[in-house]
């Protein structure tokens, strides 16, 4: 795939289309980029990510009305282009929110930003969205062990230069996001299972305490995926807090932490960024599966993806769905 420069991407978007909409074939003015630019690391200036537009057409566009599917159906696209750190098996909209299968929308990294608010409104699509959030992707540091097909990993740590930054023990546990609300595993539509039950009565416990628009995410470590654990501090475990689209800063973490009773995963480092001391961190494989390194600063949704990387441990299991199929095993805390 070529990546264009501005210019050269409107100059072959305009050609292929016969500069005319591929809506409604009235003359173009706008090559629309069918998933936002910003959402790329390097702008998404690609040929089939854009297509010719009407003014009319492009509004609707921008207002998520018209989908990007129906764009790419019109112009004769078959390659889906999407950002690096999306998933190919799920849809979005124009702004990079995830769309479920009941019509429903997932707020993305660009949600809350005051322009894309501005044109949701405009669309009346602003209802659509739930007030639940998925943990995004984390990218693997370049010099992880375990990297599967599917993973993505960090072209470059430069963002961690001259940082503060913590290094987190990488637990083996079913990823949870807590509002006070709601609870739920990655997927915002877990349903029920018998391995969440402790970690919702947990979060029952001070589910009123955390404020409107917040959430908690951490490990729900109750029963042993691939590594079995001995004296937890707890089956519940945090790692991180944000605030809408903002992931408050370590030390505010740990304040909430201590507010509500929670414990964090175990800090293994912290302090100003050293690659060479980093890629030489000894960790005992056989009971951790690798480490998290992010800045300790607070940091965008949207910067995720160079605030935080993980190192995974050579041949660490990857479980999936199928440990909840299996005989549950309990790990063990401190009393």
């Amino acid at each position: 795939m070529k990546l264009f420069v501005r210019d050269e991407f409107r100059t072959n978007i305009f050609k292929r289309d016969n500069h005319k909409c591929v809506i409604c074939n009235k003359e173009a003015k706008d090559a629309h980029h069918i998933i936002e630019r910003r959402l790329f690391t390097d702008g998404g200036y690609y040929l089939d990510n854009g297509v010719s537009l009407c003014a009319k057409h492009h509004i609707e566009a921008e207002m998520t009305t018209l989908s990007c599917e129906e764009l790419r159906e019109k112009a004769g696209i078959k390659n889906i282009v999407l950002p690096q750190h999306f998933y190919k098996d799920e849809i979005y909209d124009k702004w990079g929110n995830n769309i479920l299968p009941n019509g429903n929308r997932l707020k993305g990294e660009l949600f809350f930003d005051p322009s894309v608010q501005k044109i949701l409104k405009l669309g009346n699509i602003l209802h659509l969205f739930v007030n639940y959030i998925k943990y995004p992707r984390t990218y693997h540091l370049p010099w992880s062990c375990s990297i599967t097909r599917d993973d993505k990993v960090m072209p470059s740590t430069k963002f961690f230069t001259k940082q503060e930054i913590i290094i987190l023990e990488k637990m083996d546990g079913e990823n949870t996001t807590m509002y006070t609300d709601h609870i739920h595993a990655r997927s915002i539509t877990s349903g029920n299972h018998v391995s969440r039950n402790w970690v919702k009565n947990f979060h029952a416990k001070f589910a009123y305490e955390i404020p409107y628009d917040y959430r908690i995410c951490g490990e729900n470590l109750h029963y042993t995926k691939s590594i079995s654990y001995n004296g937890l501090t707890n089956l519940f475990l945090g790692f991180s807090i944000w605030d809408k689209n903002i992931c408050l800063s370590w030390d505010e973490t740990m304040e909430w932490f201590a507010l509500l009773g929670i414990d964090s995963v175990p800090i293994i480092y912290r302090g100003m960024y050293d690659e060479e001391f980093i890629k030489n961190l000894s960790i005992k494989e056989e009971i951790c599966e690798g480490y998290v390194v992010r800045v300790t600063d607070s940091f965008l949704l949207k910067d995720f993806k160079l605030k935080v990387g993980k190192y995974v441990r050579k041949n660490h299991i990857i479980t999936h769905g199928n440990w909840m199929r299996s005989k549950l095993i309990e790990n063990n805390k401190n009393n």
